[in-house]
Formats: structure tokens, C-alpha cells, sequence
């Protein structure tokens, strides 16, 4: 612990990852939201995920948005705004926004703000014309546009099948509160859809150990932020698939009974016992329709692949 740490020096981010670290660790089921994975490290670990070899969904969800980007982008009404939730790095949207020449602007949300307003910084050299609006916020809450954007028609993108690591309720919430941006008429969702169990794991416990990497940096960012001590040699990854959930389950298991340390307080695990960190559910079309409509909106496409591994869905809001 160190000694020069003091607790009323947190900054807001770092007092609500307390908060929240402190609710899920204290559960029976110890949890923490895979949404504070994404520090720096945790989004450039991310990005690599995305192009090793096992994990099919990137270059899947590429093709479908490479061979339809045409329509995609005529989804966006003139003048319009293409918002993409939990933007990262933006590598896939760059498919839309070099079509997207009649864009009036992209709005980039991500929680992770040096890596948003880096990201922002390289799309505008890249874009010159377009404006580039990025927006510090986690999108689990309500997100607020900036006032030269806010009356725009928008049209919301969530690729990555990222609606998937979120609990079903907190996915309707979602998407309940894009239908009611001002100016929503479209949503592009992406989904994973169900598949092989073999594939599937594979895809989340990959061979170079990055995705386990990439989990347990959680572990890390606690320790750096929250003054915690937790010794990562005695913790280890751990990936399922739940068939009856239908969803990877990922975690961080400690591999000895041990006390570890955070910002004070001690926090007990028993040998083998699980922090659940991640779950990635995967979708049939009549799972998927049942969420969307659940929320508010009607599916109006459903884009796939020629091996129906992935899908981009398009949703139109009901009033539209």
C-alpha cells in the first residue's frame, strides 16, 4: 500500500470505480463491470483482440460492413449525425465514414477519454471536412450532445456485438434510451450470433493469452488506482460457454485463499473463487428481435454473413 495515498484525492472516475468495485466484490458472486476494462492499456490490449486469429467477429463484422456500406450510410439522413457507441479506436466506422460524404457530423462515445480524444485528433486529419464530435461518457448512462449536434437527426452505431456484454436489462436500457435521442430514426446494432461451442471459446480464450491479458489488467488498474494490492501470480483467466444463458462467461479465478487489500478495506477470496468480469451473449434472429422490440424499436434488416457467424441489425424506431 502507499503511504502517500489518500482517499479524499480521488477523482470523480476513480470514487465511482471505488464505489462500484466495492458493491460487486462485496456480493456472494463477486463481480466487476466489464466497463472499467477500458483504461488505456485495457482499449490498445482491446484492439489487438480484435485482430488475432480466433477471434472471428472483427473481420466478420468487417466483411458485412464493407460489402454494405453503401446502404448503411444512406441510412444517415443528410446533414445527419452517425453516434457510435463505445467508439474505441473507430477502425471498423471508417468503412461508413469514407462514404459518409454527407455526414454533417460523427459522434464518437467512449468512456476512456485520453483514448477517445486521440482517436478524435486522428480522424479529423483523416477528415477534414467532416466534424468529428467526440463525447467523453459511459454509455450505460444517459449520454448529453454537445448543443451543435443535439437537434440533428442521428442515426445510433454499436458494433462488436458489445450489446452482448451487457446484462439483458441494461441492453434494453440501452437501446431504450437511443430510441429516444432527439432525431433518432435508425440504430446499427451488431450482434454475435450462436454458434459452435469449440468456436466460441476459442474466440475468448485465445491461444496468445491476449484476451486473458486484457481481463485481468482490471486487476491492475485497481491496483494503480485504488491503491489495491492485487498479486496477478495468483490469479488466472477462465472463459466458459453457458448454453443455457447462451453466453461466455469470463473471469478472473484466485488460485489460493488470500486477503487482498483496497483502499483499506479487505476484500477475502477463497481458493478457486471467481470474479466475474464479462459475459458475451449470442443471439438467434428471434432472440435478437425480441430485444430490440423490447426496447422500443422495430428490426427492419438483419445483415449477416454468408455463414451466418455475425449480424448487423438495423433498427428503425417505431414512430419513424
Amino acid at each position: 500500500m502507499d503511504g502517500d495515498f489518500k482517499l479524499e484525492q480521488l477523482t470523480a472516475t476513480a470514487q465511482t470505480l471505488l464505489e462500484e468495485t466495492l458493491l460487486g466484490l462485496g456480493q456472494p458472486q463477486k463481480t466487476l463491470s466489464p466497463k472499467w476494462l477500458y483504461d488505456r492499456r485495457g482499449s490498445e490490449l482491446f484492439e489487438q483482440i480484435t485482430e488475432l486469429p480466433e477471434y472471428y467477429l472483427t473481420r466478420t463484422e468487417t466483411a458485412i460492413l464493407r460489402e454494405n456500406a453503401e446502404h448503411l450510410c444512406g441510412i444517415v439522413p443528410n446533414g445527419g449525425v452517425l453516434a457510435e457507441l463505445g467508439s474505441g479506436a473507430s477502425a471498423k466506422t471508417r468503412l461508413l465514414l469514407d462514404q459518409g460524404h454527407h455526414f454533417g457530423a460523427y459522434a464518437p462515445i467512449d468512456i476512456s477519454e485520453d483514448f477517445l480524444l486521440d482517436t478524435a485528433a486522428t480522424l479529423k486529419a483523416r477528415y477534414p471536412t467532416l466534424a468529428i464530435t467526440p463525447i467523453v461518457a459511459d454509455f450505460l448512462s444517459p449520454v448529453t450532445f454537445p448543443a451543435q449536434i443535439a437537434e440533428l437527426p442521428k442515426v445510433g452505431f454499436f458494433p462488436g456485438s458489445t450489446i452482448g456484454n451487457l446484462p439483458p436489462e441494461l441492453g434494453t436500457e440501452l437501446l431504450k434510451r437511443a430510441a429516444n435521442w432527439p432525431g433518432a430514426t435508425h440504430f446499427i446494432l451488431g450482434a454475435d450470433l450462436v454458434k459452435d461451442r469449440s468456436e466460441l471459446v476459442a474466440a475468448y480464450d485465445d491461444a496468445q493469452g491476449v484476451t486473458a491479458e486484457f481481463i485481468t489488467n482490471i486487476l491492475r488498474r485497481l491496483n494503480r488506482e485504488l491503491d489495491a494490492n492485487f498479486n496477478l501470480d495468483h490469479f488466472r483467466y477462465q472463459a466458459d460457454w453457458n448454453e443455457s444463458l447462451q453466453r461466455i462467461d469470463m473471469r478472473v479465478v484466485s488460485q489460493i485463499a488470500q486477503s487482498v487489500d483496497l483502499c483499506g478495506q479487505s476484500i477475502s477470496f477463497a481458493a478457486e473463487e471467481a470474479i466475474h468480469v464479462s459475459a458475451s451473449r449470442k443471439y438467434t434472429k428471434d432472440t435478437l428481435n425480441a430485444l430490440v422490440e423490447s426496447a422500443g424499436w422495430s428490426l427492419d434488416d438483419l445483415l449477416t454473413d454468408p455463414d451466418e457467424k455475425c449480424a448487423l441489425a438495423i433498427l428503425k424506431t417505431k414512430t419513424g
